[in-house]
């Protein structure tokens, strides 16, 4: 092929390119500049193509071939998104029970309490406290299981660090 019969394929099959491209779901200005390495290819390997007929439809291709390598590395590019979780699991309720494992007894007794929806006065009542000394004990008692939880965090941590005969059992 030569160089003036290229250059009048590229006249007339360039926007042929981009309408392929924008068939395939390209937007405006990706499917231009994958037309426009497209082209580029086919002329540095001009010497490739056996039928002079064809070059449109080779072009086309090795376009194709351009826009799917970029759609590639630009999906490796996007940042990750929270994807809403179909699971039926109800991790809060998990997360209710570790709380509930990690309290101590007297403490889960008035977590259950408290999470069953009795008023403060009621709770008080119940386990013959004041009402004041009821909101103490529940306060220290959600301290007292952050501190656990901030304790096995750093434990677990700290354990990700070390090699594997060096690590302590987290319970």
């Amino acid at each position: 092929m030569t160089v003036e019969a290229y250059g009048q394929a590229y006249q007339r099959g360039f926007d042929r390119t981009i309408r392929l491209l924008l068939s395939r779901g390209a937007r405006n200005d990706c499917a231009r500049e994958a037309a426009q390495a497209a082209w580029v290819k086919g002329w540095e390997r001009i010497n490739q193509l056996r039928n002079e007929s064809v070059v449109t439809t080779w072009v086309n291709t090795i376009a194709l071939n351009c826009y799917r390598g970029a759609l590639r590395s630009e999906n490796q590019l996007l940042p990750l998104m929270d994807l809403p979780a179909a699971a039926d699991i109800n991790l809060g309720s998990l997360d209710l029970q570790r709380v509930l494992a990690w309290s101590r007894p007297n403490d889960r007794l008035l977590f259950e309490d408290y999470l069953e929806g009795y008023p403060i006065e009621e709770i008080a009542r119940k386990h013959g406290i004041s009402y004041t000394a009821a909101r103490i004990r529940l306060l220290r008692a959600r301290r007292a299981v952050q501190s656990r939880i901030k304790e096995r965090e750093t434990l677990v941590q700290s354990n990700r660090t070390k090699s594997p005969g060096e690590c302590q059992l987290a319970a």
